[in-house]
């Protein structure tokens, strides 16, 4: 048997991403199609149902390759996370030329024409990708059609300075498990989201990126907890603004929110966890 992790590996007993032969025992293998997200986002769920688990969400403009495709469905692996799981394949399209930005506020509206008066087309979110036709107003030109606030896009290689301004900019947001945009996101997707607008590309669930974010901190060992420090539960993660302050994604307050971090920490610890881990990104002081 495998000890590949089936989240980030393309395997079943009936079918395997050919890059997997050798490695994984399948049925048949397949190289699979690349396909683009379409919609302004599509959720990704761990069997081809409506009622199966959210696991996490593709934002339009990401890419993905679609390994099997049945009554609605798609079983793909996602290209900037590896994640694996089951979308719906109405809205996937043929990869377009490549983006040139991607949306760098929580939430923008794309419109039929560039009036903000206009009857909106769609709801991107924060991070999902664009490619451009024009610039140059108050209003840019979608390669697909349709305008968005110019400076609400930023070229795809701008990075923020502090991407947990980023993820306060999340403050009062709905949780959501497995969300990954500001209508509703959990806690490794605020993570993801934010430090991706700081070029870290981190994976998706927290033991993940507990893992394999940045370095570790021997916090236990008398080393400070600074800004931009992530804190680790068993299967929770949260961000420190401040040596003192925790922000958080979380199913108590169901809702992204600032919190003492002893007050947190007491908290979680009655709940029956303690803190795994903390890592620190490169780049943060």
């Amino acid at each position: 048997m495998t000890n590949l992790d089936p989240r980030r590996h393309a395997f079943r007993e009936d079918l395997a991403a050919e890059k997997l032969r050798g490695l994984v025992e399948a049925g048949r293998y397949v190289s699979g199609e690349r396909r683009q997200v379409a919609e302004p986002a599509l959720p990704l769920r761990r069997a081809p149902r409506f009622d199966a688990p959210l696991d996490t969400e593709v934002l339009h403009g990401e890419t993905l390759t679609v390994y099997d495709e049945g009554e609605g469905w798609a079983w793909v692996q996602l290209d900037h996370d590896g994640y694996v799981g089951y979308v719906p394949n109405a809205g996937l399209v043929p990869p377009r030329a490549p983006a040139t930005h991607r949306v760098a506020t929580l939430r923008t509206y794309v419109f039929p024409e560039p009036d903000a008066k206009a009857p909106p087309l769609a709801l991107l979110s924060l991070n999902a990708l664009v490619g451009l036709a024009e610039e140059g107003g108050r209003y840019a030109k979608l390669d697909t059609g349709g305008f968005v606030y110019a400076s609400h896009v930023v070229p795809i290689a701008h990075l923020v300075p502090d991407f947990v301004a980023v993820a306060e900019g999340f403050l009062g947001a709905p949780y959501l498990w497995g969300g990954r945009t500001s209508v509703g996101l959990d806690c490794s997707g605020l993570v993801q989201l934010s430090a991706a607008t700081a070029g870290h590309a981190l994976p998706r669930d927290a033991d993940m990126q507990e893992a394999e974010a940045g370095e570790r901190v021997d916090w236990r060992g008398g080393a400070d907890l600074k800004r931009g420090d992530l804190i680790f539960w068993e299967g929770h993660v949260g961000i420190m603004t401040s040596p003192d302050i925790v922000l958080h994604a979380n199913a108590h307050h169901m809702a992204v929110e600032h919190e003492p971090f002893e007050e947190a920490r007491r908290r979680i610890k009655d709940a029956g966890f303690e803190i795994t881990g903390v890592r620190r990104l490169p780049g943060q002081t």
